[in-house]
């Protein structure tokens, strides 16, 4: 498993040694991962999602202000993300955990989706997209 803590943008990360979500096998039973195309299609579906949801003080979306740590899509199609606040005190700390659940669950072929609040390593304004600093006015 491949983790994404230090550079964005995160990306899907995957379980053993093929491409991250699986389906089953009719024939076997055997869990077999799915075709590199559908871990992309899904990672995209995944980051477009995640880019509705926004902390309610701050004009940008948690996928850009590099809220999101990391995506890992496993081979039952579950997803867990590890994603930070910006400060332990945000007011939204309660909200945008259930936020980013329901904005992933959304997305079609996702299996049980985890959302994890990481404190590690700390949020800071280096983590912005070009995108949020443009709205947010911090060059």
């Amino acid at each position: 498993m491949m983790e994404e803590t230090s550079e964005r943008p995160p990306t899907a990360t995957e379980n053993g040694s093929s491409a991250g979500a699986a389906a089953e096998s009719g024939q076997t039973g055997e869990t077999m991962a799915l075709p590199t195309e559908e871990v992309a299609r899904l990672t995209d579906e995944i980051i477009a999602a995640l880019k509705t949801v926004y902390d309610p003080e701050i004009p940008a979306d948690i996928y850009e202000l590099g809220l999101i740590y990391r995506i890992d899509i496993a081979d039952d199609r579950a997803v867990t993300v590890d994603m930070t606040l910006t400060t332990p005190n945000c007011p939204s700390a309660q909200e945008l955990p259930s936020m980013v659940e329901n904005a992933v669950a959304s997305v079609a072929g996702v299996g049980p989706v985890i959302v994890n609040v990481v404190w590690d390593p700390p949020w800071d304004q280096s983590r912005m997209s070009d995108e949020a600093r443009l709205v947010l006015n911090m060059w």
